[in-house]
């Protein structure tokens, strides 16, 4: 309470509820959200606009591919519809940052399945939240050659890993991708030829 009281006190009430706002988004501390919000209201009326306008289109527009839970702005993503890719192969992560982060590698050409975060008992996140049935179900019905489970090593994520691994073994050849990242490492954070070097040493999940 007294952080808020404070605020409204240095700043007009409209500029502190967008300082405040915009302190809510991933990564962005008081300073960078003041050096943000001081920047917008510098800017042309257009681009103001433009911005509020893209925020609301993509909050709007964009949904889950039905087929894989990557984000999308139509009912099958663009990789789900793509005919080039390896039908064959299914790459498991737990969130469309980690699609995004693969696909800049170009050395992945399969599919993907996104579970939609991470078994996490301390946060009443269990199996049912998350897009595992319908992964299980996938494998099993598209004669899935190959389950890369690529998800960020931590307690959580090995948690997931090991769940995910037994459902899927009876069904398919499953392997994780190997990590040149520390305990808590994010894989969106990894760069490129990390990346691409964990999908080439991937081994058999025990």
């Amino acid at each position: 309470m007294f952080a808020v009281w404070r605020t409204l006190t240095i700043y007009a009430r409209p500029l502190a509820r967008l300082i405040e706002e915009l302190q809510k988004l991933p990564g962005v501390g008081p300073k960078t959200a003041q050096r943000l919000a001081l920047h917008l209201l510098k800017r042309p009326d257009a681009e103001v606009q433009a911005l509020a306008q893209a925020l609301v289109d993509a909050k709007s527009q964009m949904g889950y591919c039905s087929i894989c839970f990557h984000l999308s702005s139509e009912p099958v993503c663009d990789i789900c519809k793509s005919t080039s890719r390896d039908l064959q192969t299914l790459c498991i992560v737990a969130d469309s940052r980690d699609v995004i982060a693969l696909e800049k590698t170009r050395e992945y050409r399969g599919k993907y399945h996104v579970l939609g975060g991470l078994i996490s008992p301390m946060e009443g996140i269990g199996p049912e939240q998350l897009n595992i049935g319908p992964l299980v179900h996938r494998v099993n019905q598209d004669n899935i050659q190959e389950a890369i489970i690529a998800i960020s090593p931590s307690i959580e994520g090995d948690t997931t890993t090991l769940y995910v691994g037994q459902l899927l073994k009876p069904f398919t050849k499953v392997t994780r991708i190997a990590f040149g990242l520390p305990m808590g490492g994010d894989l969106e954070y990894a760069d490129e030829v990390t990346l691409a070097r964990a999908l080439e040493g991937r081994r058999s999940l025990d």
